[in-house]
């Protein structure tokens, strides 16, 4: 995501942890603080971690068994943008279609994250951007 563009993790992270907490205190936010303390809110399993202090140097790999949370809710993000933009061409109907049957956007974003994840790997592993159409065909099987 651009608006992430040459941040490191720990950054990345307080970006998280200080727009949760500006809004549990009713502090105003900036748009990207809104988003991020929106998808936190949808996340209620994530927030006693968040609140904790574990999450700026917490690891998560394949071995460890545990989900990371950053890259889930990042995950959410990255949708929204794509639908909000229909970036690719089509993933907003997708989207709608989707939230219809699903019984809603968040459900939706939730079932669309493991193709995104598998597009943004294999562009990853072959130095390549990602196949949009690809990417299109696996979330119209949805």
């Amino acid at each position: 995501m651009a608006f992430f563009a040459g941040e490191g993790r720990e950054q990345m992270r307080r970006r998280y942890l200080e727009a949760w907490r500006k809004f549990g205190a009713q502090e105003p936010l900036e748009p990207l603080e809104r988003q991020l303390a929106a998808v936190i809110a949808e996340h209620p399993e994530y927030i006693a971690w968040l609140e904790s202090g574990d999450p700026l140097q917490a690891e998560f790999t394949p071995e460890g068994g545990r989900a990371n949370p950053f890259l889930h809710m990042g995950l959410h993000l990255a949708i929204r943008e794509q639908v909000g933009t229909d970036r690719p061409a089509g993933i907003a109907q997708i989207h709608r279609a989707l939230a219809a049957r699903a019984g809603g956007a968040h459900e939706a974003e939730h079932r669309m994250i493991e193709p995104l994840a598998e597009a943004l790997w294999e562009a990853q592993r072959s130095g390549r951007a990602p196949d949009e159409l690809a990417y299109l065909e696996r979330l119209r099987r949805l």
